[in-house]
């Protein structure tokens, strides 16, 4: 095996507690530790004395340990260690906090080189749970750096990870290798790869950090676009399909609906026929916010298929959502003749067999239900029309292994995940994209109002009056068990709170994340039937089930969201008759926290959230691994690096028209790392 691709368990100081608390952030190798980039740095090459530190500053310092440590017990789980410190210019504390292994640390007379938060109050002046060195036989210089700043976990600290990448670059570096052609390095200004590690985590300069910085940006962007062209590439290569014709019926459909269908549905639908009338294979993305209206043109363009002879699936990511599209369709179609199935994991053996058959000798016309559909032995007689709703919860692999059950079929994909149009087409680069950007007239605006914690009393108070009038509510917090790292309302610590003091008489449910899947189902369906008043929930709800009857979202801890979930959360209510509301509980005092909640209470379209979501925090989850099915960004932006991303696309377009299939010698790195990358998105559509 090569060195790099062994297990981290095999580095010193790594045994199998720490192991498996470094795959909590995603670090199973030496490589995958070597990427886990600093999410920030702190400048400790400027030291103070006591006399020139400022209030709330962070600093460093080079101190004398004058006294004995000190311990108080403040409360319940919080203890403080005060250890006395002095300078030539004046005394401090160095102020710990639940770290009992402190007393045992320093000793009169130490000297110590430390870096915190001051905190000067009256005439004491404290350095909080500041990180420290005891110095011994090493160098000012020694300590005096740019330090990288890792993401942790609970039993991590910054010296563990310091320490352990400080150990794999002295001894692993050697073995990475360049991937990136000589040429593109050089017509780019690029440092090498192991320049750009070295620095990413041990900055010699300011200078060098930058330009170690724009490499591997450079790098991440490469591959991402590289990996998307190919892809796209592939689907391509065999788009020759089903050109279906023009049905007259199809208006007759429309007109009779109880609504009329907004400008931007038509636009939409426009763009899908013209696709489904074409001989080649629809590839399409509609993207649309909540209520927008989504599911009526996935239903038309379904009836196009059946009208032309053809089979429809749908395919949505849990058995409720499933549900709820077939009872739509069937309803909206069963009129016209149309048979509909679900096809979930709950059905009995016998009927599933029976279903099965039907599908296969086309008695079945739509079939609605989970990744059960693209189970090996589920069989189209003709299958023309392939639609996966919430398009993040699948893979390009699922959506293959749907395209697979028919003779090349058509594909709808839906999101209601707002992304910025410039973003989404680097990120479906596989995909034609359609927006639906209007919302359908008369639709109420959910009232979002931000308020702080003291307020809880009064929202309860609010949300008891909805319930006494009839509505449901959804309370929403982002943890599931109480953590002492985060200070954060987890569900099940807000449910006993709910249940025991304020909702005593009222019927609450529990939903979360680490429930059994026939659990959350059977929770959801009583929610929906009105058996349950009010649903505590974490984000497992973000994309949901429709409960008209729930008028009032409650988020705690509303500054631990990105904007545009909190958007997708919001959209759970206003989907009945009645005026709805979103009420965000909000702990955060800083500037940007304040910032991001009064965009919530100004907008509802969740386009402009996104934008502003990505510009105030980066991309972070909202461009995960799990939202998409692509690579997570380690160090770029995209919404930050737009700039870096236009280049990087006219060279990944550069290399592939000179490369199609990266044979050349100088590109086999690079499509050695490409593979690495993209595993599954790749080879499994054979590539």
């Amino acid at each position: 095996m090569e060195p790099l691709r062994q297990s981290v368990q095999y580095l010193k100081g790594v045994g199998p507690k720490k192991q498996k608390l470094l795959q909590r952030l995603s670090v199973f190798t030496v490589e995958d530790l070597v990427y886990t980039f600093p999410r920030e740095y702190e400048d400790r090459r400027s030291v103070k004395t006591v006399q020139g530190l400022v209030d709330g500053e962070k600093t460093s310092l080079y101190l004398e340990v004058c006294g004995n440590i000190q311990e108080k017990n403040i409360r319940k789980r919080l203890k403080i260690y005060n250890l006395p410190v002095k300078d030539a210019t004046g005394n401090a504390q160095l102020v710990f906090y639940n770290t009992p292994y402190i007393k045992q640390v320093f000793h009169i007379g130490d000297k110590v080189f430390v870096h915190g938060k001051v905190k000067i109050d009256f005439f004491t002046v404290q350095i909080l749970h500041p990180e420290y060195h005891i110095i011994k036989e090493e160098q000012p210089q020694d300590f005096q750096q740019i330090m990288p700043i890792y993401r942790l976990t609970d039993g991590l600290t910054q010296k563990d990870f310091y320490s352990l990448q400080k150990y794999v670059l002295e001894h692993y570096i050697e073995q990475i290798e360049e991937f990136l052609p000589e040429d593109l390095l050089k017509n780019n200004r690029l440092c090498d790869l192991v320049f750009a590690l070295r620095n990413i985590h041990f900055p010699t300069s300011s200078q060098n950090l930058r330009i170690a910085k724009y490499r591997l940006i450079f790098e991440e962007l490469l591959i991402l676009q590289l990996g998307l062209l190919l892809t796209k590439g592939q689907l391509d290569r065999n788009k020759e399909g089903i050109a279906f014709n023009k049905m007259p019926q199809l208006e007759d459909f429309i007109n009779q609906l109880p609504f009329r269908l907004t400008e931007a549905q038509k636009k939409v639908l426009d763009e899908i026929e013209e696709d489904m009338e074409s001989n080649m294979v629809m590839n399409r993305l509609v993207q649309g916010d909540v209520g927008s209206g989504k599911t009526i043109i996935a239903i038309i363009a379904l009836y196009k298929a059946i009208l032309n002879n053809y089979q429809g699936a749908f395919m949505a990511p849990t058995e409720i959502l499933a549900e709820q599209h077939y009872e739509t369709i069937r309803s909206l179609l069963g009129p016209f003749g149309v048979r509909v199935a679900l096809l979930s994991g709950s059905i009995t053996k016998k009927n599933k067999e029976k279903l099965l058959t039907e599908i296969e000798t086309g008695q079945i016309n739509i079939v609605v239900g989970t990744h059960a559909i693209i189970q090996e032995n589920v069989r189209f007689h003709r299958l023309g029309l392939a639609i996966t709703d919430e398009q993040h919860r699948f893979g390009v692999r699922q959506r293959v292994m749907l395209s697979n059950k028919g003779y090349n079929p058509d594909i709808l994909v839906m999101t209601a995940t707002p992304i910025p149009r410039t973003l989404a087409l680097i990120l479906y680069g596989d995909l034609d994209i359609s927006i639906i950007d209007q919302l359908p007239p008369g639709r109420k605006v959910i009232e979002t109002y931000c308020v702080d914690q003291h307020k809880r009393k009064r929202i309860y108070a609010f949300v008891r009056k909805q319930i006494q009038e009839g509505r449901q509510a959804y309370i929403v917090c982002p943890l599931i068990e109480e953590s002492e790292s985060i200070e954060a309302k987890s569900a099940i610590e807000l449910y006993e709170e709910l249940t025991n003091e304020y909702f005593q008489d009222m019927r609450v449910g529990l939903l979360h994340g680490k429930m059994k899947s026939n659990e959350k189902e059977k929770l959801m369906k009583a929610f929906k039937a009105g058996d349950i008043d009010i649903l505590v929930s974490t984000t497992v709800i973000e994309v949901g089930v429709n409960v008209p009857n729930a008028s009032v979202m409650v988020i705690e801890n509303s500054e631990r969201f990105g904007l545009a979930q909190l958007h997708q959360l919001r959209g759970r209510v206003g989907r009945g008759s009645y005026q709805s509301f979103c009420i965000l509980i909000n702990y955060g005092k800083n500037s940007v926290t304040l910032e991001r909640m009064k965009i919530m209470e100004s907008s509802t379209d969740g386009f402009v959230i996104a934008e502003k979501d990505l510009s105030l925090r980066g991309p972070g989850e909202f461009f995960g691994t799990r939202q998409h099915g692509l690579p997570e960004l380690k160090i770029a932006n995209l919404f930050k690096h737009i700039k870096i991303l236009q280049q990087v696309q006219t060279e990944a377009k550069k290399i592939l028209s000179e490369d199609p299939e990266l044979l050349l010698e100088k590109n086999k790195g690079l499509k050695k790392k490409l593979l690495d990358t993209f595993q599954e998105k790749i080879q499994e559509i054979g590539i």
